[in-house]
């Protein structure tokens, strides 16, 4: 197994071969904002947050889904890709319905750190208010699609984790929103095996546990990775 030597906010570091950027960056005790990224399925580059300026290019590229390569020249946190990483959260805020206040992931919510990591006090963007729909039909949970992020987590660890293909993506641009089966009611889907993962995969407040009140819904990300792990493994004693 081939190992690359780079550098990565001038500190020299290794990393294997088929190695990401990004994790590259974790095994070094470096930190990239992240936002789609789940451990335990794959990276789609999604959100953008993990940008990173690499010399030699002009373009800036996601870590989470660039390889690692011989004598690479990284930046993970310039003024440029500070200023970028903003942008995109009150884009994310703007172009959503996300009132922390009354969201039963405040305190507990990934966006919500990404906006105090960025120093956002405020949105300069105009608000876009739209009319977003709260499904409540499955008897354990409900999406509410006002705080949801198109992250496709939950897309992702149901078909590669649970392998039940409940979710998927479907329209375009800010129609853009996460279905259950052929856009069925949650609650209606044959396909679904009420299993929880997807809502321990959510990183707001958009997937939750019916019954939850403000504040109060947690999600067990590291459950999925040692479901991952265990299955490599076979080991299945936690």
């Amino acid at each position: 197994m081939a190992v690359k030597t780079l550098t990565i906010n001038q500190e020299l570091i290794s990393a294997r071969e088929e190695e990401t950027i990004l994790q590259a960056a974790q095994e070094a005790g470096i930190h990239i904002p992240t936002l789609c990224h789940l451990e335990g399925v794959t990276d789609v580059g999604a959100c953008r947050l993990c940008l990173v300026e690499i010399a030699g290019t002009n373009k800036l590229l996601p870590a989470c889904v660039t390889k690692v390569a011989e004598g690479m020249e990284i930046q993970t946190h310039t003024q440029r890709l500070q200023n970028y990483r903003r942008t995109i959260v009150e884009m994310l805020f703007a172009e959503g319905n996300h009132i922390c206040s009354v969201c039963v992931a405040n305190g507990n919510c990934e966006l919500q750190d990404l906006a105090i990591e960025m120093g956002m006090d405020h949105v300069r963007l105009n608000y876009h208010f739209p009319s977003r729909s709260v499904d409540v039909s499955h008897h354990l949970f409900g999406v509410d699609h006002n705080r949801c992020v198109l992250c496709t987590r939950c897309i992702r660890v149901c078909d590669e984790i649970e392998g039940a293909h409940t979710w998927d993506m479907a329209g375009r641009g800010t129609n853009s929103h996460v279905i259950t089966d052929l856009n069925q009611p949650w609650g209606s889907s044959s396909s679904c095996t009420s299993c929880g993962k997807c809502v321990n995969a959510c990183p707001t407040g958009a997937l939750f546990n019916r019954g939850s009140s403000v504040g109060e819904m947690k999600s067990d990300r590291q459950v999925l990775e040692f479901l991952v792990t265990a299955r490599q493994k076979q080991q299945w004693n936690r």
